[in-house]
């Protein structure tokens, strides 16, 4: 009896440490093609990253040097429009389908969302045209910063349905028992308890939208001077990027490495900046 015991003891401490190694070999396996990536992105770009790349604008075809200040400074402008219109509808409404969400209309707004997610960013990128850059008679960097924050709401509504629902009831009904008003309890301190996971959805939807192309081009367009009008056409990395990598000029190609080695720098900072604050936010 003490031999089997003994023997399915081992059996089990065999097969949970094949399973650790087993979890361990896949997620390096899942983690190598990223470290490859950023590699080759760093190889690539770094030889073109100097001080005149932050501070001087583009320079015409066949003169040395240049960089790609307004460029750098109109993907966050952009970008920050789109966190201003994408995130209270993401953020609310996430809120909204897991407190309420429980009847038809919350599953069309699901249904609604799942589908927004899918769409292509060029469709979305057509839409703000055909709403916005057609209406106003030129491109803009709110049509720009429109058309990525409707790429922003799906995913932030959806994260932020997902975690405030793992927020244990009990501490619900602790504030309704204090005589607290439902709303409130939604949004100091559901929300509060969640919002290290909902931030975490956030920033996954500003780095996906910082990487975007398509929409820009048929909303905010691009400039080569510096531009802070929102109802102007505004450079952006991406768009400045993508002009450089499909030219035939050697130089322009290190440039197009330079600025995606920097777009990725800018949006690891980004993360990392406000993941360190993001806990010592008051909601009021």
């Amino acid at each position: 009896m003490e031999n089997n015991k003994q023997s399915n003891f081992i059996k089990r401490k065999l097969k949970e440490k094949i399973f650790l190694a087993a979890i361990f070999i896949f997620s390096l396996l899942a983690i190598i093609p990223l470290f490859l990536i950023l590699g080759y992105v760093f190889i690539n770009g770094i030889t073109a990253v100097n001080w005149q790349f932050f501070t001087q604008l583009p320079t015409p075809v066949g003169e040395p040097g240049g960089g790609m200040a307004n460029a750098i400074v109109g993907t966050l402008i952009i970008v920050l429009i789109a966190c201003v219109i994408g995130l209270p509808i993401g953020i609310l409404g996430g809120v909204w389908l897991a407190e309420r969400g429980r009847g038809k209309t919350g599953f069309f707004i699901r249904y609604a969302a799942d589908v927004l997610s899918g769409i292509p960013s060029i469709v979305i990128g057509i839409f703000a045209y055909t709403l916005i850059v057609f209406t106003m008679k030129r491109f803009s960097a709110l049509a720009g910063g429109f058309a990525l924050g409707v790429i922003m709401i799906p995913t932030v509504t959806r994260t932020s349905e997902e975690l405030i629902k793992m927020v244990p009831t009990s501490l619900r009904e602790a504030g309704l028992a204090l005589g607290v008003p439902e709303w409130k309890v939604s949004l100091r301190v559901v929300l509060r308890t969640a919002w290290g996971g909902i931030f975490t959805g956030i920033m996954l939807a500003v780095a996906r939208i910082s990487g975007e192309t398509a929409p820009l081009i048929f909303t905010s367009f691009n400039n080569q001077f510096w531009s802070f009008r929102l109802d102007q056409p505004m450079a952006s990395m991406t768009v400045q990027i993508y002009n450089y990598a499909i030219s035939p000029y050697a130089d322009w190609h290190r440039k197009a490495w330079a600025g995606s080695l920097v777009l990725v720098m800018i949006v690891l900072c980004i993360t990392l900046i406000f993941k360190r604050f993001s806990k010592r936010i008051n909601y009021g």
